[in-house]
């Protein structure tokens, strides 16, 4: 999958000298092929009410945290995606919210060289609005080898769930930490083994938001989502290699 990735990026660069889009906040050659790959070719604006923010630099190129607020936006939100332009895995996650969700989320990533990072959101009009920002690194980070796999008796330890909720006005502010080694394949002979997907569901079980998630996540990767009011909710998470995780939010 990773080598007709590449293939694909090298044809497209090849055969699409593009200049920056007029009007992009992170000039970047890279985005009419992230348009066409991720978007579809589909309507977009890049839309200073969706808030990207990141470190100016990644004093820690495997754990860079990226936080996403587009709660200035009016309207119902169907889909969200976060990719890292330059980075060998681009794709961050997918997130589609429920109506009881609000429009951030906060997540940890790698970053293997300097690169823009964007959010785009779907909105009920078909339109997506696209926030950015641009992250500076030293690289690395998505080459470097697991921290995790080199802690003693990490296996006994793989998918233990700690969940944590902060009150933010009439909303609650939900964090998800799983341990889990996050690998991406590209590190020696170590296979792909990570999380790709997870759930926040209410107590009768009610999905409340379902998010895909890629292998640019974070080794025991960080998310927090914010839901309206103070119900209660469970997480439910599994892996590539079909190891499932469950844990109730405090």
């Amino acid at each position: 999958m990773k080598q007709q990735f590449v293939c694909a990026l090298v044809l497209f660069l090849l055969s699409n000298l593009a200049l920056a889009v007029e009007g992009d906040p992170q000039p970047s050659v890279m985005w009419e092929y992230f348009h066409q790959r991720l978007l579809n070719n589909a309507d977009f604006v890049f839309d200073e009410r969706v808030k990207v923010m990141v470190p100016p630099f990644a004093e820690d190129a495997r754990q860079v945290p990226v936080e996403v607020d587009a709660r200035a936006l009016p309207g119902k939100v169907s889909e969200v995606m976060v990719w890292a332009e330059l980075n060998p895995i681009p794709q961050i996650l997918n997130l589609y919210p429920s109506a009881e969700l609000e429009k951030f989320l906060a997540v940890r990533i790698r970053v293997e060289q300097a690169t823009p990072i964007r959010a785009a959101f779907l909105m009920d009009d078909g339109v997506w609005y696209v926030g950015s920002a641009r992250i500076e690194a030293a690289g690395g980070g998505c080459s470097a080898p697991s921290l995790v796999r080199a802690e003693e008796g990490w296996e006994k330890r793989l998918g233990q769930v700690f969940g944590a909720r902060f009150p933010v006005g009439d909303s609650s502010r939900l964090r998800l930490r799983v341990l889990h080694p996050m690998d991406n394949g590209l590190v020696g002979s170590i296979p792909e083994f990570y999380v790709n997907q997870a759930e926040l569901r209410d107590a009768g079980g009610k999905v409340l938001a379902r998010l895909d998630l890629f292998s640019a996540v974070s080794e025991n990767p960080t998310i927090t989502l914010h839901v309206k009011g103070q119900p209660r909710t469970q997480w439910w998470l599994r892996d590539n290699n079909g190891n499932e995780f469950t844990a109730q939010t405090p």
